[in-house]
């Protein structure tokens, strides 16, 4: 998770050329230059003190980084996903600040390869999409030990493709400690088994303790004693809700929130109410007996075996034959298994997006009208939540999704990068689709789920430019960057007058010599 991590920020701070954070500057374009390779992208010393830097093919435009920021700064996802991305975003200077290891675990994995499609050159954003997959194939609970050799395979290329467009200065030991991941995962397992992410989530909260800085150790052990009193008592108090501590995730997932009692139209009645019929397992023996005019029948069908003396009807047929009440409870956010969903109305207004849905569905496909083979074959479904719905059969309550579907003829496709797209309003405004997965809950805690998160990609990038040597390293339609020559004062211990001494890729530290900070440069 670690190299994880600073993967990342190093990659991020290149391409956004964060001060820093980037691996780019002018001491690496001389090392390039003294190697006698990428001699375009040679600094240029102008008149003043500035220095101007040649675009790169990895060089984001200012266009662009506003382009790739405002797309991280929309993004919302489902709770519990991750966190607000967008309070990660700084608009004004275009940067991310603020990074925790979940963040850059989320972004690496998920938004970054959607961040990035329609800026750099082709090549740098497969090269970059590839390692983005890599980690993503690594970080799965189910890994297949044949399928390691591949990956070891595929990022040995990737890694070749980015010293093709990188700078020689971005490949530190992170990076290369990319290529014994395969390795470390065929002898220890895999890698969610050894995550830190649970344990730097607690000791936040174990810094949240102190209280006096200067005895950190007692203000934890203090309160750890006093929280661990307080829930051994609770335990013995039916139906006590500790003062200062919030709901559980149980309590909030599987909650209701937006209520309110609206009537609908008989016909939009009859409709959700034979929706709710043909989801019904217990109603499936029925349903292949008579399809047409389902409900009536359904309905006059169960009285006539109720009349009979020995019957066998149980309670929720014998509700179900009934129609619903025609006040039907409405509400803007559902919590039920595992997931909890919104209205898009809700949304809107909203950080996080839970009104996206997804169905796979089983449908008879024919390749024209004249086609007398047709065959049945599973499709996926894309819509939005528009309204939930909360039938009332007396004796138990159905929740019922309105969705709002996408037309899977032109309002669905597949990019070249394997992204898959969906115009939801047919205005021609393409969103990618990233699925997430259902958390399961145990009196309020998270447990594992062996099931996976699927990949944000349907298959890794082409490496069709492994051996194309004919590479454009920089770019004709993009600014350059120039680099301000500061100054800055040292003193100099053998001599009374001060050193003047560039401080642009200097480390500064405080010592003990009773002056300002002392600047160690290059020697004089």
């Amino acid at each position: 998770m670690h190299i994880e991590k600073n993967v990342y920020e190093s990659l991020i701070g290149t391409l956004l050329n964060i001060p820093g954070k980037t691996k780019d500057g002018e001491n690496a374009r001389l090392d390039m230059v003294a190697m006698g390779i990428r001699e375009s992208l040679k600094p240029v010393s102008e008149e003043g003190k500035r220095t101007f830097l040649p675009a790169a093919c990895y060089t984001l435009s200012r266009s662009e980084k506003k382009q790739f920021c405002s797309s991280l700064a929309g993004v919302k996802v489902p709770t519990g996903y991750s966190s607000n991305i967008k309070s990660l975003v700084q608009m004004k200077d275009l940067k991310l600040i603020n990074l925790k290891s979940h963040d850059c675990h989320t972004l690496m994995q998920q938004l970054l390869p959607v961040a990035i499609r329609g800026v750099l050159p082709k090549e740098v954003r497969n090269t970059i999409i590839r390692l983005c997959y890599f980690f993503n194939s690594i970080c799965s609970k189910i890994i297949d030990p044949s399928k390691l050799q591949q990956l070891q395979d595929d990022v040995v290329v990737t890694l070749c493709l980015l010293e093709k467009y990188f700078p020689l200065a971005f490949f530190d030991v992170m990076v290369h400690l990319t290529v014994h991941l395969p390795r470390e995962i065929k002898f220890c397992g895999p890698v969610w088994l050894r995550w830190m992410y649970s344990m730097e989530r607690y000791m936040k909260i174990l810094k949240g303790y102190v209280r006096n800085r200067h005895r950190p150790e007692g203000c934890i052990i203090e309160c750890y004693i006093a929280e661990e009193a307080v829930e051994f008592c609770s335990e013995y108090l039916a139906n006590a809700r500790t003062i200062g501590v919030p709901k559980g995730i149980e309590e909030r997932i599987e909650s209701r929130s937006g209520f309110k009692v609206i009537p609908i139209d008989y016909k939009t009645l009859c409709e959700a109410h034979y929706y709710v019929l043909q989801n019904t397992t217990v109603v499936d023996p029925y349903m292949s007996e008579h399809k047409r005019s389902f409900s009536s029948w359904f309905k006059r069908k169960i009285e006539t075996e109720l009349a009979q003396p020995e019957n066998t009807i149980s309670q929720q047929i014998r509700w179900l034959a009934h129609e619903p009440k025609w006040e039907v409870l409405s509400y803007s956010g559902y919590g039920i298994g595992g997931y909890y969903y919104n209205t898009s109305d809700h949304d809107s207004r909203s950080t996080t997006q839970n009104s996206g849905v997804m169905v796979e569905a089983e449908s008879l496909h024919m390749s024209t009208a004249k086609d007398n083979n047709p065959i049945y074959a599973n499709m996926l479904y894309y819509g939005a939540i528009e309204d939930i719905w909360e039938l009332n059969y007396t004796q138990f309550k159905i929740p019922v999704f309105r969705c709002k579907w996408v037309d899977n003829k032109g309002g669905v496709k597949v990019d070249e990068n394997g992204f898959t797209l969906v115009d939801l309003n047919k205005e021609g405004r393409w969103s990618v689709v990233l699925t997430t997965k259902p958390k399961l809950y145990d009196r309020g805690n998270v447990c594992d789920n062996i099931e996976e998160t699927p990949s944000f990609s349907r298959g890794l990038p082409e490496s069709n430019d492994i051996d194309n040597e004919d590479v454009a390293y920089v770019r004709e339609d993009c600014e350059g960057i120039y680099v301000e020559e500061d100054t800055t004062i040292s003193h100099n211990f053998y001599d009374s007058g001060p050193v003047y001494v560039p401080a642009r890729n200097q480390r500064v530290c405080r010592g003990s010599y009773p002056g300002p900070a002392q600047v160690y440069g290059p020697h004089i």
